[in-house]
């Protein structure tokens, strides 16, 4: 007797996904416990529980209060938060200056244009890690001692101790407290340690040549008659790009950009390899001290899927929010 599948074709869609989720629950199941069994025979407990446990080392740089006697998951929190940092400010950044090169490369000055070209070409092929340890090492070098920093601009210093700048005071309320130059060096407002001024430099590049490749394309895919019939309506050339040229290229550049924030987020992992105390350095600490290594790598991977999936969303309402509507 042959089983028939409904006619409609959301029900029929509906009932394979329900299938495939029920095969995969399965399949997870028979993992986890297969997975606990051979660990058991060893001797070696699975579980979270180990989380709520004292962390027992300390985290340089961190957003909220944390110290060595604070939990295992405040300690991950810590390194979600740093992630999540050097991440957004990477995208930011990574997005403005493709951008600008972006434009740069198609320019009709050919030494503009023809600087711009080699910066994509030498940054791309150029392993990130590689450059990463380049701007750690010339940080390093370069920035002057913590008793004589350089003042960038007025209460913006930069030193071997990192980027300093004026910062909300938890004592004085919403009163901004600024960098005060003393004894010891400078004290008061917030740091950027040069761990973290290395890695966001070193991402911010690395991903803008490949961000302005994507954004140069999707430029040159407007039909040359849209720029021309702005033109003869008078409008310059700045006008051009911004309300005729860019809002068509939007439908083109979105989609590779997304999978570019995708790579910089997770390439923010190879901080370990600088000091850079980011959920991947907190996991492995976690790993050394605990012995939880399928628990700490499996949170690691659920913190990057998790990264993943809000940025693919957060993109894809932005695509069909810019989205060209045809009349």
């Amino acid at each position: 007797m042959r089983l028939s599948l409904p006619s409609n074709p959301r029900i029929r869609s509906l009932l394979w996904q329900i299938l495939l989720a029920g095969l995969l629950g399965v399949m997870a199941w028979f993992f986890v416990g297969n997975l606990t069994e051979n660990l058991a025979k060893r001797g070696i407990s699975f579980g979270y529980d180990f989380l709520s446990g004292p962390a027992g080392f300390d985290i340089g740089e961190r957003a909220i209060a944390y110290d060595a006697d604070s939990s295992y998951w405040l300690a991950f929190l810590v390194g979600i938060l740093n992630t999540l940092r050097v991440a957004v400010l990477g995208i930011v950044a990574a997005t403005a200056l493709g951008l600008v090169i972006a434009i740069g490369a198609l320019s009709r000055n050919p030494l503009l244009a023809g600087l711009c070209r080699s910066y994509v070409e030498v940054l791309r092929n150029i392993p990130l890690l590689v450059q990463l340890f380049f701007w750690y090492l010339l940080l390093a070098t370069v920035l002057p001692n913590s008793q004589q920093p350089f003042e960038i601009l007025p209460h913006l210093f930069i030193s071997k101790n990192g980027f300093q700048f004026p910062w909300l005071s938890p004592e004085a309320g919403v009163l901004l407290e600024y960098p005060e130059l003393g004894t010891f060096g400078l004290t008061g407002g917030a740091t950027l340690s040069p761990e973290f001024l290395a890695l966001f430099i070193g991402l911010a590049t690395y991903t803008s040549a490949f961000i302005a490749e994507v954004i140069r394309a999707g430029i040159l895919a407007v039909p040359k008659g849209q720029t021309e019939a702005a033109a003869s309506l008078g409008l310059r050339r700045l006008q051009i790009l911004k309300l005729v040229v860019l809002p068509q290229a939007l439908r083109v550049i979105i989609p590779p950009t997304t999978n570019q924030y995708l790579n910089l987020t997770k390439n923010s992992s190879l901080a370990v390899a600088i000091g850079y105390p980011e959920v991947v350095s907190v996991a492995t600490t976690t790993l050394n001290q605990s012995g939880r290594a399928v628990e700490a790598i499996s949170i690691l991977m659920l913190v990057y899927l998790t990264f993943s999936l809000i940025t693919s969303f957060l993109m894809h309402r932005f695509e069909a929010a810019t989205r060209l509507k045809e009349r």
